[in-house]
């Protein structure tokens, strides 16, 4: 068995880092989940927070799961929602929505933390122009579950005869787990496409080292062991391939066509904007269809 190591690309976004795993230039997708981001952890100190503008999506869905602090959502829905640690906010954007992604107000003088994943994940064909649609699960509502006798909390869709209630749009798993020093679990081969990421810690799997906020995509059919070298926390994710898929600033389509109607649209101001958040994020200034 030969694993494919994805090595993050780092941003530094002012205040913290966000280390971006997907799309590489090694690996764009592993079955619907076509971005990445880890961000943190880091504290953001008294008179400063997260700041994300308003800004527009299309043809995806969001996923925001946090392992320490609390971000605030808002969306062109009107839905206004905290994500705190064991929650899942669920966007499914369709045929387009805007949101923003804040710390509240009453959060910004004191000291804070941040730390979490945000995963973007293509829709199906026959849901790319679906209605946008938001929905948020609390804490404590996710499945855990043992599996080898290491813990896991399942964050969205089926594995291993657990179902999260997030409700998905294609076959996919995205569960997230701690580990102590030789605790060691079997991958199994349930989905033709699959990954494990290092949040903290270090791994073996099989013979091949993996290091802390490293991505290994697992080949077709391995059900390789999994083996922690030190404690820290991984996550493990997966599904079924959707097909061709056009990635482009916030954008994702099965068509280049339907992110160019898109950037227009942003550009002529055809979105709905986000009440009570007036501020948004310019389109960027080249497109690549206009060089």
């Amino acid at each position: 068995m030969g694993l494919r190591i994805i090595e993050p690309t780092v941003k530094d976004i002012g205040d913290f880092e966000v280390r971006r795993l997907l799309p590489s230039a090694r690996h764009r997708t592993v079955g619907p989940f076509v971005f990445w981001d880890h961000f943190g952890p880091v504290t953001l100190p008294a008179g400063r927070g997260l700041d994300v503008r308003p800004h527009p999506h299309i043809g995806l869905a969001t996923v925001t799961y946090l392992f320490a602090g609390e971000i605030m959502h808002r969306d062109s829905l009107g839905k206004v929602q905290a994500i705190r640690p064991g929650a899942v906010n669920w966007m499914t954007a369709g045929r387009g929505i805007v949101h923003s992604e804040r710390t509240a107000n009453d959060k910004r003088q004191q000291d804070k933390p941040l730390h979490g994943l945000q995963i973007w994940l293509a829709l199906p064909v026959e849901h790319e122009e679906a209605e946008p649609e938001f929905h948020h699960v609390p804490e404590g509502s996710l499945p855990v579950f043992h599996h080898d006798a290491v813990e896991f909390t399942l964050i969205a869709g089926h594995w291993l005869g657990h179902e999260s209630p997030v409700q998905v749009l294609s076959p996919l798993f995205y569960a997230e787990c701690r580990l102590e020093a030789g605790q060691r679990f079997c991958m199994p081969s349930e989905y033709s496409e699959r990954a494990i990421y290092v949040v903290e810690g270090r791994l073996r799997v099989e013979d091949q080292r993996l290091g802390q906020h490293e991505m290994a995509i697992l080949d077709r059919d391995s059900e390789p062991e999994v083996v922690a070298t030190e404690p820290g926390r991984i996550a493990v994710f997966g599904g079924e391939p959707l097909g061709k898929r056009h990635l482009w600033w916030n954008f994702v389509a099965s068509s280049r066509e339907r992110i160019r109607a898109a950037a227009e649209q942003w550009a002529e101001g055809g979105f709905d904007r986000v009440p009570g958040d007036d501020e948004f994020i310019p389109l960027p200034d080249s497109p690549p269809w206009k060089k």
